[in-house]
């Protein structure tokens, strides 16, 4: 299960550069915080410091906010209007959620290394598995003339008993 984190802001849009923005992505929080891991982001949140209830669809500026890089604001996208009276990003910030670095968390890396040289011996496998699956069905076959023996032997039981009566008879 995913953690969030607190809400991270560290990057500032400055409204005289045109080609800057508001760029909180995975890389600069790295820059800033070394020591910041998130294993696998699985989830994000984005928000506007000044209007932080306020959802960023509402704001009406072009931002892009996803789990793969965190959020990307460009100056250059934004247009005049929205909430504010000038084409330059807000200041926004990012919550993500993320995968705890504990190894039960992390089966992720070895398995993906691991199937990357699976699907040539699965292939394989999987014709001898065919192959082998038709022997297995006259061994089933062989299996049930051989229930058919208790069956002979309650027979063979009757018959004493009808020659003891028979022997009785004699000795009279």
């Amino acid at each position: 299960e995913c953690v969030w984190t607190d809400w991270i802001d560290v990057s500032y849009p400055d409204a005289s550069d045109r080609n800057g923005g508001d760029y909180e992505t995975f890389e600069n929080i790295l820059q800033n915080n070394p020591s910041w891991v998130c294993a696998q982001a699985e989830n994000i949140s984005c928000r506007a410091e000044k209007f932080p209830n306020t959802p960023i669809a509402d704001l009406g500026q072009k931002v892009e906010c996803n789990v793969n890089v965190g959020l990307i604001c460009n100056n250059k996208d934004q247009q005049i209007g929205g909430i504010i009276p000038m084409p330059v990003c807000l200041n926004y910030e990012i919550s993500i959620c993320c995968t705890p670095n504990t190894p039960e968390c992390l089966p992720t890396p070895s398995t993906t290394s691991t199937s990357a040289s699976t699907p040539s011996s699965t292939t394989s496998s999987v014709s001898s598995t065919t192959i082998s699956t038709t022997s297995p069905t006259p061994t089933e076959e062989a299996e049930t003339p051989s229930s058919t023996t208790p069956t002979t032997t309650t027979t063979t039981t009757i018959s004493p008993s009808t020659s003891s009566s028979s022997s009785s008879t004699s000795q009279t």
